[in-house]
């Protein structure tokens, strides 16, 4: 569980409380432990006297007087007392006495016969301060030689309950003082560090909230001393700093606003470069389709002018003249829509109809006698968020490319067989528009130039090296991509792909 977040003071009392009590009660814990020892080894030492005085009592009768035991065992807080020797017989006993004990006391003998030495051992589990511990010590001291010239052994048993309680309630008091002395120790610790650490933390908090540019309402530290004397100095002259760097930076984005703008005028005369240029390839052509349909309307108003046509010939003289006028009114204004100059403005475009208004327009231009061009739309969906302007230049100058590629190197020798083919497809949110011609090709030391500004392999006057450079910007300025792949002798491939608009989307 996550917990609350706490101020800075109440965070710090918190934090010194608790690693104070820890200290204390890992102090406790020592001290108890400590106190443990010591109590056991003034048991010890109570056993070794009251062994002593029990030797004195002890006569050729083998027994230990119990009117004079029994206030000793007492006194000294032992419960029994066990004289054995070395066949484990029991040769006198006194005190409060179970089999158990008895049975355990020949055991103490014998190890202690064994090694000729004190022995002490401990029986049974109780609760003792902190955890379970030992609820009986057995002690065994050896004897001097009985009358019958044995070794023998005196075994004492002790309860450690009493001790325990007497550690337990020591240990209520400890924890009394563990809290008295927490609180006083948090308290004198705040203090201090509320003077030392949070008020001039308090004092950074409030330059930063309270900073305005170029303005310090709170003062600096000025004299030197602790290290948060020191930060308070090194966050003013950070902010002074910051002040440089805010207005050397307003200046850089100043002078890269003026760049980019320089550079949009820039690309704007270049992308209108390109697109007279590749109108004036088209005017010709717009000329001699013109001239057709107005020789026609000439030879109608001939015939109309005179007096012997009927009404009906009259009637459809005048369609066929409207007609003809609206073809010629019709490639104006296409030929008007290539070379007419605006600001970008991205809408819904049909890559489809483009395609197809694009390849209208070429049809009628000379430069296409004995060229074939084939479409093949197969994608589902065709409309991208694109200027439709700057995407019809796209596809006029990859066609005229496409129409110069089968033309031989001095503009003329076009191959019999020569073809363009278009093919649409969409896939993964995206159109791609494949341009093939079966020209020439573009040799592989070429190929990685073409969208190099100013680069082409054309005769002079034929072309600027532009198109695929404003073409390949104008692409992925729309987010597509545009590449080429080419087999030399066979075929140039120009692949565009352009990102569909998404349902629920639509141009600006």
């Amino acid at each position: 569980m996550r917990l609350p977040s706490l101020g800075l003071r109440a965070g710090i009392i918190a934090q010194l409380s608790f690693l104070i009590l820890i200290a204390m009660l890992l102090c406790d814990v020592v001290m108890i432990k400590f106190a443990e020892r010591d109590l056991l080894k003034a048991r010890v030492d109570a056993g070794r006297l009251l062994a002593a005085s029990l030797r004195g009592l002890h006569g050729e009768s083998g027994a230990i007087p119990a009117e004079k035991a029994g206030p000793l065992l007492e006194a000294a807080g032992f419960s029994s007392a066990f004289m054995v020797d070395r066949d484990g017989k029991v040769l006198a006993e006194a005190g409060s006495i179970t089999d158990g004990d008895r049975r355990r006391a020949v055991l103490g003998a014998m190890d202690s016969l064994r090694t000729g030495a004190e022995g002490a051992a401990f029986t049974g589990r109780a609760w003792a301060v902190i955890r379970p511990g030992p609820e009986v010590l057995r002690l065994s001291f050896p004897a001097a030689n009985t009358g019958r010239d044995k070794r023998s052994v005196i075994v004492l048993n002790t309860s450690l309950v009493p001790m325990y309680k007497e550690l337990r309630k020591s240990q209520r008091m400890i924890l009394i003082y563990i809290i008295l002395d927490t609180a006083v120790l948090a308290l004198a610790g705040t203090l201090l560090l509320s003077r030392n650490v949070v008020r001039p933390i308090r004092r950074l908090l409030r330059m930063t909230e309270e900073y305005t540019e170029g303005d310090f309402r709170v003062p600096l530290e000025r004299d030197s001393g602790s290290e948060i004397r020191m930060l308070s100095r090194s966050l003013g002259n950070m902010l002074n700093r910051l002040d440089r760097n805010k207005q050397e930076l307003k200046d850089h984005i100043d002078s890269l606003e003026r760049a980019n703008e320089e550079l949009r005028e820039a690309q704007n005369s270049i992308l209108r470069s390109e697109k007279l240029a590749s109108v004036g390839r088209l005017a010709a052509g717009v000329a001699h389709e013109i001239g057709n349909p107005i020789s026609i309307i000439l030879g109608y108003l001939e015939m109309l002018a005179r007096p012997d046509i009927s009404d009906a010939e009259r009637a459809d003289f005048l369609g066929r003249v409207e007609s003809e006028i609206l073809r010629i009114n019709r490639i104006i204004r296409t030929l008007l829509d290539f070379s007419r100059s605006s600001e970008e403005r991205p809408g819904t475009v049909s890559v489809h109809a483009l395609l197809a208004d694009t390849v209208e327009v070429l049809e009628v231009q000379p430069l296409m006698e004995g060229l074939k061009i084939h479409m093949k739309c197969e994608g589902r969906e065709d409309c991208v968020c694109a200027d439709e302007g700057r995407l019809r230049q796209v596809f006029l100058n990859i066609l005229m490319n496409a129409v110069d590629g089968v033309t031989g190197d001095q503009g003329r020798d076009r191959k019999q067989d020569a073809t363009i083919q278009i093919w649409t497809g969409s896939r993964d949110g995206e159109i791609e528009v494949r341009i093939t011609d079966n020209g020439r090709g573009i040799s592989r030391e070429n190929l990685p130039k073409v969208f190099d500004p100013f680069y082409t392999t054309k005769d002079p006057g034929k072309g600027t090296g532009l198109g695929l450079s404003v073409s390949h910007r104008i692409i992925e300025d729309m987010g597509g991509s545009l590449c080429i792949e080419s087999r030399p002798g066979r075929e140039t491939t120009v692949i565009v792909r352009l990102p569909l608009i998404k349902s629920g989307e639509g141009g600006q």
